[in-house]
């Protein structure tokens, strides 16, 4: 008979398991976000964690770029959130390209490289290449407005790259 063991969203966890059973071994996605920006627009959206996303629903993605020539790009950009004494902060932040063409119903993306780019994001990397001062100021918008005291708390290097300063952090 199958255990009934409680199963959230986590792919491999950084936590201690004293027991080294179920569950050992995975990451935590709890902490894990996804923003959108799409244009003019910025906002958070979860569904980005299933490919699921507003932009990417009803879309075939194809592998190729030029066979999405009148696709207009979309940002998705990995957000970490991680804790300390004085509370949590913004500590990974990799943007992923991709093109949708909504008319036509088609887009191109590399899940290779978003999954790779949700792992460094969890892994505290900050990685903006790609994206202009307009699209940095749009993501640094929606961080301060999704919560002000995070944005507070977060590392002025973090900060310093939304402003257009630097394109990865080590």
């Amino acid at each position: 008979m199958m255990d009934n063991k409680k199963l959230s969203l986590n792919i491999i966890s950084t936590k201690k398991n004293a027991h080294q059973g179920f569950g050992s071994g995975m990451i935590d996605l709890s902490n894990l976000s996804s923003v959108i920006i799409d244009g003019d627009e910025a906002y958070i959206d979860l569904g980005a964690l299933h490919a699921k996303s507003k932009v990417e629903r009803r879309i075939k993605f194809l592998t190729e770029r030029s066979e999405v020539p009148n696709g207009r790009t979309v940002w998705l950009v990995w957000v970490a959130v991680d804790r300390t004494e004085q509370g949590a902060y913004y500590a990974g932040l990799t943007a992923c390209e991709m093109l949708i063409d909504t008319e036509a119903r088609r887009g191109w993306k590399i899940l290779a490289q978003h999954v790779n780019l949700m792992d460094r994001a969890l892994k505290r990397k900050v990685i903006l290449d790609g994206l202009g001062t307009k699209e940095k100021g749009l993501l640094r918008q929606v961080l301060i407005d999704n919560n002000a005291d995070i944005w507070e708390r977060t590392p002025q290097e973090i900060k310093d790259q939304l402003e257009g300063e630097g394109s990865e952090q080590q």
